[in-house]
């Protein structure tokens, strides 16, 4: 069965949303590097996968690293099992670089998620991009 990283990878690289809604808890928060506060709740979430499941192109991980650390709500400062997961990809013709922080509940499930993506030109079109899918989904108001 694997790890829950391992199922979350699989979820992502098969496009199955089914399976990566088992894997979040109802409360998950997703922390994006273009936006301050996270998106919260299952719903939202899943929401922004489909649209960055449609915005990615040629996405793909390229590493794993797996460990401990405390969670960005965590203010008792404990740390939960965690999982980095290091990936490559282009939007809009960039090529980015990037890494997804899992940080797990004591069933396994993903309750944080963070992205942190690098050239800031990558950064910028991936901002963009996810807007306009956002937008298009009716997720988020236009601006």
């Amino acid at each position: 069965m694997g790890t829950t990283a391992d199922r979350f990878k699989a979820a992502v690289e098969a496009r199955e949303m089914g399976v990566l809604e088992e894997l979040f808890t109802e409360d998950i928060r997703f922390y994006s590097p273009v936006k301050f506060t996270p998106f919260e709740g299952r719903p939202m979430v899943l929401g922004l996968f489909g649209v960055l499941l449609r915005t990615f192109e040629d996405f793909r991980y390229v590493g794993e690293l797996t460990g401990s650390a405390q969670t960005a709500a965590g203010a008792d400062g404990g740390s939960v099992d965690s999982a980095v997961l290091i990936f490559r990809a282009t939007v809009r013709g960039k090529q980015i670089h990037g890494m997804d922080l899992l940080q797990f509940d004591e069933a396994g499930r993903i309750k944080e998620f963070t992205v942190m993506v690098r050239p800031q030109s990558a950064v910028h079109a991936l901002g963009e991009a996810v807007l306009d899918g956002l937008v298009e989904d009716g997720l988020v108001p236009q601006p």
